[in-house]
């Protein structure tokens, strides 16, 4: 094993946040080594067309992603289960190589509305204690929107996202969402181009007395260049954006918004090929002083340094605390610790339209995050007093791409192959488009993340066990949810529509969203908490742990726009608080 020449910083994990990390800190001028377990990965040449718009190898079988035969979690409903090693990626599609899964994702980039911060105090504030549950743990983050607002104001400039304001410091604006926090300025860019489908399912919703506007996207609607100097493209709306990487760097992502600075930077190295096995502590183990890892040709390798940032997927960050003795592993039987615990997920309640004739909708022609949307059933914009959950959905249609392989809408009854299922696929091919209630989930006591006291992955380390199931917030919010999607429907003049709930119990097979959050999350309480608001760890003051893990419980929205912001309200704490005096920030 070989130790290397100590550094300031290093970042585990080299996707969104830990680029973040590393440009804000070389900025400062200290020296940050990259670890990132996957490939180096860019636009030119790795994303050229037409290789990187094959459906079968991106959409099908996940090149971007985890290897599931190296590296996989085991999964069961319940503690009374016996917990099984998922085989292959469905229900969610962790990212690998550098980038991570900001190189696939769509690009719907929300802020989170001041609500999702406060989620405990003020829904016992306006329902009463009550409304909880005896087993939901979700809480308050801890930090407030108006913190994180000069941050996320800071990713949505860094990343030119398209969009139209609804909330300028406090006076709603017309187009926007009139149901968002206050914002200081206006999108950086305006929002892209309004597809057919887009129009009817805006057209529908108005009519309701709803209140529709465009997708805050990351799919640029303009040629844009960023405050590190670096240019994004123009989206020419191809269709292939989730599963894919970008061809024309129009997508935001860390390749197309930092890299370009960073791989200049002389205070910065990537390390690529490189899997981190564990953060090591010294003998009071309050301190963090380096990290093992195997090198590209399986050599360990130890990288010591100053500070040491967990900025992988949300499953990864908490794995790694695990693994490292960094934090009080949860138990749901005494309620006690905090790793692995208020593990969440997003509800999908959706539904699909089918048109006979008059409309032609093209949806082949799309981006990742080009849709419209209604908040009006999200977070707490609406009174829950009648229906006995909290926590809401945005509703939305987008024009995200048809393609031929995954793409083929046809309404119940059809037969499942055969003539007769081409000849409806052909009709409905066009005269189809779906809408989705995508809604936030609460914590419970009894969904969580813990080490897997049987599988092991190829490195011999205790695979993660994911606990979790749907809670009776999630069931009711579906059956609001599907009586919202039914009324659009009609509204919409849908000949047939099909809508789909929740069913009885999670399944980790079909896909869902890669929207998985908690397990090192944050707060103002070190006994209920693994972080405080600036990312630091509780128990060693120079590890902090960036991304979804973070989150109590898990919003209506996207989560990319909150991790983007986090990390660089952490980044700020670090380079003006934590370098000029290390120790707690809080």
């Amino acid at each position: 094993m070989a130790t290397m020449k100590p550094v300031d910083a290093v970042t585990i994990g080299f996707g969104w946040t830990g680029g973040i990390i590393a440009n804000e800190l070389t900025k400062a001028g200290l020296k940050v080594v990259g670890i990132e377990r996957g490939e180096y990965r860019d636009t030119n040449p790795d994303f050229a067309i037409p290789g990187v718009h094959d459906e079968l190898a991106y959409g099908v079988r996940y090149k971007l992603f985890q290897d599931a035969s190296k590296e996989t979690l085991t999964f069961r409903h319940n503690r009374t289960e016996t917990a099984l090693p998922v085989r292959q990626f469905g229900s969610f599609l962790p990212g690998d190589g550098l980038g991570g899964a900001g190189v696939h994702w769509n690009g719907v980039t929300w802020r989170f509305l001041p609500w999702d911060f406060e989620t405990r105090s003020r829904s016992i504030a306006r329902y009463g204690a009550g409304i909880m549950g005896d087993d939901c743990t979700s809480a308050d983050w801890g930090i407030t929107y108006d913190e994180l607002e000069p941050y996320y104001d800071k990713f949505e400039y860094l990343s030119g996202i398209a969009g139209k304001a609804g909330n300028l410091g406090g006076k709603i604006q017309p187009g926007g969402n009139p149901f968002e926090g206050p914002r200081s300025r206006e999108y950086p860019s305006p929002p892209q181009k309004q597809s057919y489908a887009m129009k009817v399912f805006g057209d529908a919703t108005a009519s309701l007395g709803y209140h529709p506007f465009p997708q805050p996207s990351a799919n640029s609607s303009q040629p844009y260049t960023n405050p590190e100097g670096n240019q994004l493209g123009l989206c020419v709306y191809c269709g292939y954006c989730e599963r894919f990487a970008c061809e024309m760097g129009a997508k935001a992502s860390m390749q197309t918004t930092l890299w370009p600075t960073l791989k200049k930077s002389p205070n910065f190295e990537l390390r690529t090929n490189s899997k981190v096995l564990r953060i090591n502590l010294d003998s009071t183990k309050k301190k963090a002083v380096s990290v093992t890892y195997l090198d590209p040709q399986g050599r360990e390798q130890t990288q010591p340094a100053e500070m040491i940032f967990v900025s992988a997927f949300a499953f990864n960050n908490v794995h790694m605390l695990l693994l490292s003795g960094i934090g009080k592993p949860y138990d749901p039987a005494s309620n006690t610790g905090v790793v692995g615990k208020n593990y969440a997920y997003q509800t999908g309640t959706n539904g699909t339209l089918f048109f006979e004739r008059g409309k032609v909708f093209n949806l082949f022609m799309g981006s990742g995050a080009l849709g419209t949307v209604i908040d009006d059933f999200n977070g707490d914009n609406f009174d829950h007093s009648p229906y006995g959950f909290i926590g809401g959905a945005d509703i939305s249609h987008g024009t995200s791409g048809a393609r031929p392989i995954l793409f083929h809408p046809v309404p119940p009854g059809t037969p499942r192959w055969g003539a007769k299922w081409k000849q409806t696929v052909a009709h409905y091919y066009n005269r189809a488009f779906g809408m989705n209630a995508q809604g936030g989930v609460q914590s419970y006591r009894g969904n969580y993340l813990d080490l897997d006291p049987t599988y092991k992955d190829m490195y011999g380390q205790p695979l993660l066990r994911m606990t979790f199931d749907w809670g009776p917030h999630e069931h009711k919010q579906s059956a609001f949810m599907a009586g919202v999607l039914g009324k659009i429907a009609t509204a919409a003049g849908a000949s047939k529509s099909v809508i789909n709930q929740l069913p009885a119990h999670y399944s980790v097979v079909p896909y869902q969203s890669t929207h998985n959050t908690g397990g090192a999350i944050m707060g103002s309480d070190p006994s209920q908490s693994v972080i405080n608001k600036y990312g630091q760890t509780w128990d060693v003051s120079n590890v902090f742990v960036t991304g979804a893990s973070s989150f109590p419980q898990n919003a209506g929205y996207n989560p990319t726009g909150t991790v983007g912001a986090l990390a660089y309200h952490t980044a700020d704490a670090v380079v003006n608080k934590y370098v000029k005096n290390p120790g707690p920030l809080a």
